[in-house]
């Protein structure tokens, strides 16, 4: 099967396998949750405030992903330390991942990009929450996203898949 060019990854394709490293410092990838659901969501960076909010809102809904058979993994291009950092700071229970590798997921997805802000160019991670079905393959794309209630939203998907 070919793989689609970076950023053409869309509902039906097969969600990219590539590891990324855990805070304990081991290593996780799509297929470890192969027969299960997964919403990977994308974000920026940890301790920021859009970002600290998405993640204590997919925490607080974590026992209802759960019981909708869906797992969760966030991920940014934080080091393992500040993920560690950032969990016990705000008690989060939806699991973290880097993804610091040059090539890594978000490259392979398109969504580590050039951005501006303030007339400045920079490279930034865009806020992007994929649903993965139980058979590996993308569900639903949430690209650009708005944080008020995004979780809810997506856990609703998750419960329609």
């Amino acid at each position: 099967m070919n793989t689609p060019a970076p950023g053409n990854f869309g509902t039906g394709d097969t969600f990219p396998d590539i590891a990324l490293e855990t805070p304990e410092g081991g290593t996780v990838k799509v297929s470890d949750f192969a027969g299960r659901k997964l919403v990977v969501f994308f974000y920026p960076k940890d301790s920021t405030p859009g970002c600290t909010t998405e993640n204590i809102d997919f925490s607080a809904l974590k026992d209802q992903f759960d019981a909708a058979g869906t797992a969760l993994l966030g991920v940014s291009k934080d080091s393992a330390k500040r993920h560690q950092n950032f969990i016990a700071k705000h008690d989060l229970k939806a699991p973290l991942a880097t993804d610091a590798e040059e090539n890594g997921l978000s490259d392979a997805l398109g969504i580590w990009t050039e951005k501006q802000n303030y007339g400045r160019t920079y490279m930034g991670m865009v806020r992007t929450t994929y649903l993965i079905g139980a058979d590996g393959k993308i569900a639903r794309v949430w690209d650009k996203v708005k944080v008020k209630d995004h979780a809810q939203q997506v856990l609703e998907a998750a419960k329609a898949l």
